[in-house]
């Protein structure tokens, strides 16, 4: 169901990551709606970076109800901050990326750097953008 394999599972139950995880009289854990969407949040939040301990602290911060309401906003103002970062460093990536397939796909069409690199027309060649 949440795609993530059991030794994971186990893993975020042992660091305290799954609030009210029920285990029946077999030590098998039963998990709950709220659970899930726990498990859901875990893997957002890790995807974002964030560590362990502050995931931690998040999931802490929701099992204290509204009163930590202002401090969960606060976390996720912070964290989108963050994130939006993280998507313009991945975009300047793949700028470069893309830059290089055309610069290679212009080389290979030339059979040589040496006209791409110069930023010139190979002879015989129509000359793609590089």
């Amino acid at each position: 169901m949440t795609q993530l394999s059991v030794p994971t599972i186990r893993y975020y139950d042992k660091e305290g990551l799954i609030p009210g995880l029920a285990k029946n009289e077999a030590g098998v854990r039963c998990f709950s709606d709220d659970n899930l969407a726990a498990l859901q949040m875990i893997e957002c939040l890790k995807t974002a970076g964030m560590s362990i301990k502050d995931i931690r602290q998040f999931m802490a911060w929701n099992v204290e109800g509204d009163k930590t309401l202002a401090t969960r906003l606060a976390f996720f103002n912070q964290l989108h901050a963050t994130v939006l970062d993280q998507m313009a460093a991945l975009q300047r990536t793949l700028d470069t990326v893309e830059f290089k397939q055309r610069y290679y796909g212009q080389a290979v069409a030339d059979g040589t750097e040496k006209y791409v690199k110069a930023g010139k027309k190979a002879p015989g060649n129509v000359r793609q953008e590089a």
